[in-house]
This record gives C-alpha cells, sequence and structure tokens, in this order.
C-alpha cells in the first residue's frame, strides 16, 4: 500500500469517528475533510507517522504567505490537532506531535449583531404578501426570536412544533435535544405558514423552498443576507448574526446569562460569555453619555 492510500484510509477512519462516535456535524466532517485533505497534500508522499511538527509548522507559514486569515489557520490547526489526536488514541501514532504546535494569536472579535430597533422595523415591515415572502419571514423570525442555529432550523420538522405548549424541539450539536419557547405571534405566524405549505410540501422538513423541497444552507444563508442587508451596514449578515442578536438583546435586557446559555444550547458557559462584551459596551456608551463628569 502507498504512503498517500495510507494516509487516506486513516484520515477515512477520523471522518467516521467525527460522524458516527462523535455525531460531529455535517458542517464540521466536511470542514475537517477538506482542512486535512490539505495539508495532507503539502506533506506530499510523507507517511503520517513520519511527519514531524516542523512539517505541521512549515504547512501554517505556507497558509499565512497565502493570506489566510489566522482565525481561518487555526482552525485547520485544529482540525489537524484532532487527528493526530484521534490517530495516538487508536494506536495508529505512538505520540501526537501536533500538541507541540500552537495556535496564532487572533485580535479578540466580538459577535455581530442587529440593534433590537433595528429587528423591530424588519419583523414589522415584513408583509407577506405571497407564499415566498412568507416564508422568508418565518425564517428571519424563528432565527431571531428562538437563537437557533441555521442547521437546526433546517432540521426542523412539523413534528418539532408544540403549539399547545408553545415550544419548539430542537435537535442540536452531537444530537443534543433541547426546548425552546416561541412568543405567540411567531406561533401565529407558523399556524399561518404551515397552512400554506402544506399545500406544496413534498417534504416533512418545515421550511421548504418555492417548489416544495427542503431548504437548504445557502438557501437560508441568502434570504437572511437579503433582509438584514435592509436594516443594518454591518459586514457580516449570516444566519448566525440573528443567534448573536438574539443572545446580546436577551441578556441587555436583563436575562440571566445561565438562561441565555440553555436557550443557544451551549454546553458550557465560556461560550455564552462572549455577549458579554456586547452588553458592556453598551454599559460603557451609556456611562460615556450620562455621567456629569464625562
Amino acid at each position: 500500500m502507498s504512503n498517500n492510500s495510507h494516509n487516506e484510509e486513516l484520515l477515512q477512519s477520523f471522518l467516521n469517528y467525527l460522524e458516527f462516535e462523535k455525531k460531529s456535524s455535517k458542517h464540521t466532517v466536511v470542514s475537517y475533510k477538506n482542512d486535512l485533505t490539505h495539508f495532507l497534500s503539502t506533506i506530499g508522499e510523507k507517511e503520517i507517522a513520519d511527519i514531524e511538527s516542523k512539517d505541521i509548522r512549515l504547512w501554517i507559514s505556507k497558509l499565512s504567505e497565502e493570506g489566510i486569515a489566522p482565525r481561518s489557520i487555526n482552525r485547520k490547526i485544529t482540525a489537524v490537532r484532532s487527528f493526530f489526536y484521534f490517530l495516538q488514541k487508536v494506536g495508529a501514532l505512538n505520540q501526537n506531535i501536533a500538541r507541540k504546535v500552537h495556535s496564532l494569536k487572533t485580535k479578540k472579535r466580538l459577535p455581530f449583531f442587529v440593534e433590537d430597533e433595528k429587528m423591530n422595523i424588519l419583523l414589522n415591515e415584513m408583509s407577506p404578501e405571497d407564499f415566498s415572502s412568507l416564508r422568508d419571514k418565518v425564517i428571519i423570525e424563528l432565527l431571531y426570536t428562538t437563537g437557533m442555529r441555521r442547521a437546526e432550523l433546517l432540521g426542523l420538522n412539523l413534528n418539532s412544533i408544540d403549539f399547545s405548549e408553545g415550544c419548539i424541539k430542537v435537535l442540536g450539536k452531537r444530537n443534543k435535544e433541547r426546548i425552546i419557547p416561541i412568543l405567540p405571534e411567531c406561533a401565529e405566524l407558523l399556524q399561518k405558514y404551515i397552512a400554506e405549505r402544506n399545500a406544496i410540501a413534498k417534504t416533512d422538513r418545515l421550511i421548504i423552498t418555492d417548489n416544495g423541497g427542503p431548504a437548504y444552507a445557502n438557501f437560508v444563508y441568502r434570504i437572511v443576507h437579503k433582509y438584514i442587508g435592509q436594516v443594518s451596514t454591518i459586514d457580516k449578515k449570516s444566519p448566525h448574526v440573528l443567534r448573536h442578536s438574539f443572545a446580546t438583546h436577551l441578556l441587555n435586557n436583563g436575562a440571566d446569562i445561565n438562561d441565555i446559555k440553555e436557550l443557544l444550547g451551549h454546553a458550557n458557559l465560556a461560550a455564552t460569555q462572549i455577549y458579554t462584551h456586547n452588553s458592556f459596551e453598551k454599559l460603557k456608551d451609556v456611562y460615556k453619555h450620562s455621567h456629569p463628569r464625562n
């Protein structure tokens, strides 16, 4: 067996581990596959067991020279570290040389979010006149009023919604299930949407395209990008911005950070605490404009 064939076999074993044992999302599996395929192609015919930490550092240097952002490079480093950790775990390697490779320094980046006034303007001005515009409003409303991830939205079925209890059952990362309450206005919108959706749907998925098929990631992205662009000039206009907006607005309005953590489906509080920075910026602004000594 050639070195390349053996390397590809080890990579596939790792991807199977991510998908079937760790229950990683499809997005994570595809990202890791792309990053590791690029890494293995860079080292050429070298056997994985013969790779040294300096080979990984050389690869990182090449990525930097190509102008790839440090944050993106760090994601690729994480993929390599996880791969070598797995290989050591299953006995394919005696040691994990990737442990000696450090991440690049990055600037602290606050999450992008849309101001609550602008979100209210957007949702109030969205007056659906046909199925497409009704579906678009449902997408924006659900992402913003529940804080769910795009993948979670795409995974919703009709039976995910419990109108009697006023909540939605969401399947999050690693198949972790959580219950999110929905506002009465959102429930009313959903009932109207479902009535029209059922007339053309060719799938059990809640969110569908104009021809009745299941919606997909880029489809949702384009819709969110379009509508956020109507009310905000922020650089990033992805579905995740609505999740950031949800968390930031709850925190700014007095919600407990532990409750926000549960609503977002975060595994630990550290992931939720990034939103406290946005709230602190708001406090600084209030202080700046309100204190008589300023």
